[in-house]
């Protein structure tokens, strides 16, 4: 019987799924003895390169929703990781910036997470690297457009 639906052996999507799937997974197994989850250290690595994001900047930068991120950051400041205004500055923001002990712990997540990056990449060549990089770029840029891969005829 044929079935209609997408080839999950040959689909792209579900192979860059799969791979966000597993690729989360071992971040999450080296971040986990350093107390972390990857939103956690998601949200002091946009902090550290980004300094005063507001709440909704550091949730669509991590992928999660706005009450997720403002959970996050409630902990994250009551255990020394951030602070935050008491007031807003301007408008109804509140930047975030780290503390000295967010940029500590930021360190040891960074060397963790970029281990996983380098045993992701490890069977690949600069050259390779750099055209994947390109065509998830692509793809990225295609979908945020709105193109569809139709040329108007």
């Amino acid at each position: 019987m044929k079935q209609d639906g997408v080839d999950l052996e040959t689909s792209l999507g579900y192979l860059l799924k799969e791979a966000s799937s597993v690729l989360r997974a071992a971040m999450e197994e080296v971040l986990r003895p350093l107390g972390m989850s990857v939103t956690h250290y998601s949200c002091l690595e946009l902090l550290a390169q980004r300094p005063g994001l507001s709440n909704s900047e550091l949730a669509r930068g991590a992928f999660v929703t706005r009450q997720s991120m403002n959970v996050l950051l409630q902990n994250l400041e009551r255990e020394g990781y951030v602070t935050r205004p008491a007031a807003a500055p301007v408008g109804k923001a509140l930047p975030t910036r780290l503390t000295p002990r967010g940029r500590r712990s930021l360190e040891k997540a960074t060397a963790a997470v970029r281990s996983v990056e380098v045993r992701m990449l490890a069977g690949m060549t600069q050259t390779e690297q750099s055209a994947a990089f390109r065509s998830l770029r692509s793809m990225i840029d295609a979908l945020r457009e709105g193109k569809d891969g139709n040329d108007g005829a």
